[in-house]
């Protein structure tokens, strides 16, 4: 069943100029790219965004990491997308994710990991909805 996912290609990899490598694998992966923009967080955004994350000790180095330099945000489309964008992704430590993934490539570490991604059907309509409005959807 095809259905949207949402994903960030983070700062580290946008500075190091691996977002279209990254974009690249998410097509060969068969999936779509229904929106597409680069951006800079501002504060508020990303503090917004990781709202769910606000009482964890990470939460203020994630921000700032997250507001750092510009990310591309992009909304995906496939048959069961989420769980095929987060297998592509790979574990959320580079150190420990798999061969051929996202943040085995690109990854330096658990918070500069190259992408994210939605976790589950709830969470990627949060997710996408944060970013995009319907009119800046194609497809």
């Amino acid at each position: 069943m095809s259905e949207l996912t949402f994903s960030i290609v983070k700062p580290d990899a946008v500075e190091a100029g691996q977002a279209g490598a990254v974009l690249q694998m998410i097509l060969d992966a068969g999936l779509k790219i229904r929106a597409m923009k680069m951006i800079r967080l501002t504060r508020e955004q990303a503090e917004g965004f990781y709202a769910v994350h606000r009482e964890r000790p990470f939460f203020k180095d994630l921000v700032n990491y997250m507001i750092s330099g510009p990310v591309v945000v992009s909304v995906l489309e496939g048959d069961n997308a989420i769980a095929r964008y987060r297998e592509l992704m790979g574990a959320t430590d580079p150190a420990k994710a798999a061969e051929g993934t996202i943040r085995k490539r690109f990854g330096k570490s658990i918070e500069a990991n190259a992408c994210h991604g939605s976790d589950g059907p709830d969470t990627a309509k949060t997710e996408v909805a944060y970013f995009f409005s319907r009119l800046e959807m194609v497809g």
